[in-house]
């Protein structure tokens, strides 16, 4: 299964490396577009919930790095919450 890495900034600027254990990121999100910060979270949790699915219909068990993934990506939102235009944007994709 090929699994993804993809970079995102946040509205401080801070850069964080993020795991997809599939490609099925680039239908949710493009590189060098910025999402409101829900919009970018929802789109991960799609992403991420369709790739761990992806691996346990191929190997039995549900992707939990995708799963820790999402909870960094949603621990991390939680610090702009209170920004009311905070953008993310993709920096890049990675295989």
């Amino acid at each position: 299964m090929p699994e993804m890495h993809f970079s995102v900034r946040w509205p401080d600027n801070s850069v964080t490396d993020c795991y997809s254990p599939s490609l099925v990121v680039k239908e949710f999100l493009e590189v060098g577009q910025s999402y409101p910060l829900t919009d970018f979270v929802q789109r991960s949790a799609t992403a991420l919930n369709i790739g761990s699915e992806r691996v346990r219909q191929k190997f039995g068990y549900a992707c939990s790095s995708a799963m820790d993934q999402l909870q960094r990506i949603q621990e991390t939102a939680k610090r702009f919450e209170e920004i009311a235009d905070a953008t993310v944007t993709v920096e890049q994709f990675r295989s």
